[in-house]
């Protein structure tokens, strides 16, 4: 019997640090993932735009495939070059951001340009300005969203690693593990609301039971198109904002601090309000953003986008778009 208890108080020790782990694992992943809330908005908000224009029965399986492929992006490729980075080259992660910084801007700069009327031969490094076919659009449409996904998951990842406080391999694995999963469910689980809400609303203004209901459902379908719109604005915006921030960020870590503390001092010295300071760096790196994206818009065709297609494994017909 005595053994059989002391058998019983080892499991329940060996329980308790498990419990103890589960909660170290949690409470480091959350500060992980509140630390990179700003480039999971920004993930949010990009995404729709390469779901806009295809049929409503599409729209799931295209979310469901960026998703699986930002999982892949997260739980694939960037953990373990994170880890092993990190732990053998961490002076390589700032300029691989600096890159990634890069083709963030010319992407949105391109969309800019592309609006103004400027370049509308070239209409992005996705090439789905040329697709007729709906089946090879969507193959071009979910590859560009994958591509984008990989910067802001490389981003997301990095910043969630510089918060772990251990040098246990194992465990910042395993929290950059929990934080890439929780922030592809967050992000790809948003999307999916965000896209078929005009078919919620469709439903409600048919099938409601009240007359509110049906209402609410005819209002929702009339906002949704304006929404759509307004949300592929914010995602261009967001990948100028992050764009240049990421850029500027990591040529600090590189030693080059004067960008950065240029913007700091102009921000702080501007207003002692926390959101106005926010907002006003965040402006000056879009504005950045921009500026550097617009000097990368002419080498897009030739240079960045088979480039990219080369990193990615693009195949001679996608170039060809």
């Amino acid at each position: 019997m005595s053994g059989l208890l002391a058998l019983l108080d080892d499991v329940a020790g060996i329980a308790k640090i498990a419990a103890a782990s589960v909660d170290d694992i949690t409470a480091h992943a959350a500060k992980a993932g509140s630390k990179a809330a700003g480039v999971v908005i920004d993930d949010a908000a990009v995404t729709p735009k390469y779901v806009t224009g295809f049929e409503p029965a599409r729209e799931l399986p295209i979310i469901w495939r960026i998703a699986r492929g930002s999982l892949i992006n997260k739980l694939v490729i960037l953990l373990p070059i994170a880890l092993l980075l990190s732990a053998f080259a961490p002076w390589a992660l700032p300029p691989l951001l600096v890159l990634g910084g890069c083709y963030l801007c010319y992407e949105g700069a391109e969309k800019v340009a592309h609006a103004l009327g400027a370049g509308k031969d070239h209409g992005g490094p996705d090439g789905s300005h040329a697709v007729k076919d709906p089946g090879k659009l969507e193959e071009q449409k979910v590859k560009g969203a994958i591509k984008t996904d990989f910067i802001l998951s490389a981003e997301i990842m990095t910043i969630s690693l510089a918060t772990i406080e251990s040098d246990s391999i194992l465990l910042q694995a395993v929290i950059l593990a929990v934080v890439g999963v929780g922030i592809t469910a967050v992000v790809y689980g948003a999307v999916a609301v965000i896209v078929k809400m005009d078919d919620i609303g469709l439903w409600l203004g048919k099938n409601g039971t009240t007359g509110a209901g049906r209402a609410l459902g005819r209002g929702i379908v009339k906002v949704m198109p304006g929404f759509l719109k307004l949300l592929a604005f914010v995602g261009t915006v967001a990948m100028l904002w992050v764009g240049g921030s990421i850029i500027l960020h990591s040529i600090g870590q590189m030693g080059w601090h004067g960008p950065e503390d240029l913007v700091h001092d102009i921000a702080y010295g501007a207003s002692e309000n926390g959101a106005v300071r926010w907002s006003i760096t965040a402006a000056i790196d879009g504005v950045f953003g921009l500026a550097l994206g617009m000097l990368l818009v002419p080498l897009g065709a030739k240079v960045i986008a088979p480039a990219w297609g080369a990193i990615f494994g693009a195949d001679k017909a996608d170039k060809a778009a």
